[in-house]
């Protein structure tokens, strides 16, 4: 059974929410959950609760704060509930960390902890992105600024085998994305990971445009982590502003409301599939475990889809797939 470290005291709405959605998690996955953080707080909102046999508590006396510094912090606060949960994953008394709290922190915790896979000189932030044909990763969103082309081709191999072994794509179609499609266009990084990629065993079907990123074309969206980071802040604020607005037009008037009742089947799956808390939370490719960034603002729901998405990572060993690439 898998067990998963989740940081109780991270994100906007610890612990409450957290532990609303590892409650569910364990009664839906099945999960052994562990709860780190101030165990007197835990104790309380799992007391508001039906008791769970799945459920234990680890005590951690210090949080991380969204404000501080990632380095800084997890140095000086040797005692922080993201430290011990990543502690609980090396010392093998779990098998993935999930943490709603500082990004920054999580990352610095689980290289100083975990350490990075050999060969991968820079772990990534992964997204998964829905689309018709299925769902689309892009890396890196947003933990590389300033990369190298051999970086990129990392995040292309540790993406082709998360789109294989976690999303089950087979013979991931892995992209660069890039301002045209022929492979003379881009910057010098682009340029010089162009022919690294095409020159790789991964199946490289070349330069993607943006736009061509939700059209079902590849698997795989690889690109440095400033991108990739405006992508991801610009579609999380566009799929909830179509959505509202939808809303807020077919409740115009009595005719566009009865259409929005004929239509309500049909906006609740579009609802759904745009809906970040679907998809839980972000692997941390790269890293010596199985590591997942949840949203700052998780509640319960988002909560507990990343503690399955971590599950389902650990259950079908992705890092392992990941440190024999090449092999």
């Amino acid at each position: 059974m898998v067990t998963i470290a989740l940081d109780a005291m991270g994100g906007d709405h610890a612990p409450r929410e957290i532990v609303k959605g590892a409650l569910s998690a364990a009664k839906e996955y099945g999960f052994n959950i562990i709860l780190v953080g101030d165990e007197l707080k835990v104790k309380a909102e799992l007391s508001r609760h039906a008791p769970h046999k799945n459920l234990s508590v680890v005590n951690a006396s210090q949080v991380i704060e969204m404000n501080e510094s990632p380095v800084a912090a997890v140095k000086q606060k040797k005692d922080a509930s993201v430290n011990i949960a990543v502690a609980l994953v090396k010392n093998g008394q779990a098998d993935a960390i999930v943490s709603a709290g500082n990004t920054g922190a999580l990352m610095t915790a689980a290289l100083f902890g975990l350490g990075r896979i050999k060969g991968i000189e820079r772990p990534a932030i992964a997204t998964v992105f829905p689309t018709e044909q299925g769902p689309v990763l892009l890396l890196d969103m947003g933990a590389n600024v300033d990369c190298k082309a051999k970086h990129l081709v990392q995040f292309a191999q540790m993406g082709s085998v998360f789109a294989e072994h976690a999303l089950h794509r087979s013979n991931p179609r892995v992209g660069l994305l890039n301002i045209g499609e022929e492979p003379e266009k881009g910057n010098e990084l682009t340029l010089e990971t162009y022919p690294l990629l095409k020159n790789s065993k991964l199946n490289f079907v070349g330069n993607v445009e943006s736009k061509e990123i939700l059209n079902g074309k590849v698997d795989v969206v690889v690109c440095d982590g400033f991108v990739g980071n405006l992508i991801l802040k610009f579609s999380e604020n566009l799929a909830g502003n179509i959505v509202n607005m939808l809303k807020k037009e077919l409740k115009r008037n009595p005719v566009t409301k009865l259409g929005a009742l004929m239509l309500s089947p049909a906006l609740m799956n579009l609802k759904k599939m745009v809906d970040y808390d679907e998809y839980g939370g972000a692997p941390l490719l790269g890293l010596a475990g199985v590591c997942y960034k949840a949203h700052g603002r998780a509640k319960a729901k988002a909560i507990k889809n990343a503690l399955r998405v971590a599950g389902e990572a650990a259950t079908e060993k992705v890092v392992d797939y990941i440190k024999n690439y090449g092999a």
